[in-house]
């Protein structure tokens, strides 16, 4: 397994949380307002990142904006074996996408595959009025033509570089540092 040490912290839980602000203002002025927005967190690390943006627009606007989850495995052209009764799991989009401006949100915008993958599966859940996309961190190197809408922090990397967004939903802390694989 490889090894990676911590090379630079990139935000503290302070100046995460001043980024979730700034998405979740940029998204209200964005679409005049929040109706018909709802949040879609890509599952993992983009679930709490979009709670916490619907939190954010709940202090600003004093209405709820509806948070799902999806579960972008089986979408995924990276995935090397098929299993054959794949079911996707933690998928959880209890309303309708129809008429809504859906806002993905996600931890890391890199390649842009993981992007493509949860625009495939959205297409599956249904028909979204307009989609856009939220990150908390965009690092460069696309591989793909995505372009996030809403950035927390552009951090130029190296491919050898790590990008970890570290939230208390899983690490006990809120952070982004840049790690190197030694």
């Amino acid at each position: 397994m490889d090894k990676s040490i911590e090379k630079a912290k990139i935000l503290d839980e302070k100046a995460m949380g001043r980024a979730i602000s700034r998405i979740s203002h940029e998204i209200i002025e964005r679409n005049k307002g929040i109706e018909d927005i709802v949040l879609i967190g890509i599952k993992r690390r983009g679930v709490p990142i979009a709670k916490k943006i619907a939190e954010k627009i709940y202090q600003i606007e004093e209405e709820k904006v509806p948070v799902g989850v999806l579960d972008i495995t089986l979408y995924r052209d990276d995935l090397s074996t098929k299993v054959e009764d794949a079911q996707v799991k933690g998928q959880d989009i209890p309303f309708s996408l129809q008429g809504k401006v859906v806002v993905l949100v996600d931890d890391v915008l890199y390649t842009g595959r993981t992007v493509r993958a949860a625009l495939d599966a959205l297409t599956d859940v249904g028909r979204a009025k307009s989609i856009q996309l939220a990150v908390l961190i965009d690092r460069g190197h696309r591989e793909l033509p995505i372009r996030a809408d809403y950035v927390g922090k552009n951090v130029p990397t190296s491919k050898k570089e790590i990008v970890s967004v570290k939230l208390e939903e899983y690490d006990e802390t809120n952070e982004v540092v840049i790690e190197e694989l030694i």
